[in-house]
């Protein structure tokens, strides 16, 4: 019999994996959104990570009504799993999917959670509502299962179909229908945890092992910053090492490692244990942005008509979500500086209706500014000449470059600086 399968939520990440399985399977994507699922019957995918070619030809059929889903073998959650205003754990967007999916799951139905959680939220959150909803029983009637995401988002390389999908489950035969079910899109590139646990503690660390990596080289540039030396001359003399981790530093945002960490220390503290290492390195990176407006305001001693090249989150993505660059803006804002925006890949009305930010269209003669700050190194910017700088920044005007994206040849006719 085939194997029908449904998807809830259908943003970055459920998207991709939604399209992806419908060429083996029949595939219902399920989202709360109307003005997302409205889009994407249209062929428009706002995130851009599938092309709009590629879902239109798809068989990917999508809905706001739950009921579409009814009918379903198995059931792949990939909503959200942010943090609040005091960086707790929000897991509303996981008790909502679980309480749709148990008024509709039967006997015999496969739950997987692909959202990044701490160990256990699958089992022993997720798995007794499901129970309470159906009055069935984890186990026995119904099977849990959790499959991390590993999606990064604009990431045209490592993308669903081509990384090496984790599964988990309660049983044996679960697990093994999962790595079969997963494997049709990947070419069989699975590879089976010991347990549902082993499986959510391993994608947690992946994004707090690089969260640690990251303050660490965001420490010591502000060291080295202090000593007038630069942290990209210095790690172009470590990496020589066989053994070197090059990691650079900068704002650290986003859905995954600025927000992860927030939930294996959670754990933690729940268990009795300080996670002093995991909490050091969030301190660090939330503390960036102030660290960079003083760095850049100390350069110049004075307030400035500045512009912010980037807002989102990354290079090359329309993703807001989670985005330091804010941070930065308002920091060098109440240093006394005036800040303008402009980013080719954001979305104006998100910007605005998020962050309350007009970004600028267009960068002309009539936008002279004292000194830009390249904040997200979008390819636009990355290819910018002394003639694109001269259309914006005034002659002698500062270049502050947070991510390096003009050290190796800096443009002449301005002060320019980075870490």
């Amino acid at each position: 019999m085939e194997t029908k399968i449904a998807i809830i939520g259908l943003g970055y990440v459920g998207l991709p994996l939604a399209v992806a399985l419908s060429k083996s399977y029949t595939v219902i994507g399920y989202d709360i959104s109307e003005h997302r699922v409205r889009e994407l019957k249209e062929g428009h995918d706002r995130t851009r990570e599938v092309d709009e070619a590629i879902l239109k030809k798809s068989t990917l059929q999508v809905s706001t009504d739950p009921s579409a889903m009814l009918g379903a073998d198995v059931f792949i959650v990939t909503v959200p799993t942010p943090v609040d205003a005091t960086n707790t754990p929000d897991l509303d967007p996981l008790r909502k999917a679980s309480t749709t999916l148990g008024e509709i799951l039967t006997k015999g139905s496969i739950i997987v959670y692909e959202s990044t959680v701490y160990p256990g939220v699958t089992e022993d959150f997720c798995g007794p509502i499901l129970e309470n909803i159906s009055g069935l029983k984890a186990g026995k009637d119904f099977f849990l299962g959790y499959s991390p995401e590993r999606i990064n988002p604009g990431d045209k390389i490592h993308t669903v179909e081509k990384i090496t999908k984790v599964v988990a489950a309660q049983t044996p035969d679960v697990a093994q229908k999962l790595a079969q079910i997963y494997g049709k899109m990947n070419n069989n590139n699975t590879f089976i945890a010991k347990s549902i646990k082993a499986a959510e503690a391993a994608k947690v660390i992946e994004n707090t092992q690089r969260d640690i990596n990251i303050a660490f080289m965001n420490e010591i540039s502000l060291i080295f910053a202090k000593m007038n030396l630069s942290i990209h001359d210095v790690l172009d003399a470590a990496s020589t090492k066989w053994n070197f981790l090059k990691f650079t530093p900068g704002l650290v945002g986003g859905h995954c490692i600025g927000v992860d960490p927030y939930y294996l220390a959670q754990a933690s503290k729940a268990l009795g244990h300080e996670p002093q290492m995991i909490l050091a390195g969030r301190a660090i990176n939330e503390s960036m942005a102030n660290e960079l407006a003083d760095l850049m305001t100390q350069r110049v001693g004075r307030p400035l008509r500045l512009l912010v090249l980037g807002l989102t989150f990354k290079e090359n993505v329309p993703d807001l979500r989670n985005t330091k660059v804010t941070d930065l803006i308002e920091a060098l804002k109440k240093r006394g500086h005036q800040v303008d925006v402009h980013d080719p890949c954001a979305d104006a009305e998100e910007a605005s209706k998020f962050f309350n930010y007009s970004l600028v269209p267009v960068l002309t003669l009539d936008n002279h500014y004292d000194g830009v700050v390249g904040a997200v190194p979008h390819d636009l910017y990355c290819q910018f000449s002394n003639a694109d700088f001269g259309r914006f920044l005034k002659p002698q005007g500062w270049i502050f470059d947070l991510k390096a994206i003009w050290r190796t040849s800096p443009p002449a006719g301005f002060n320019y600086w980075t870490l």
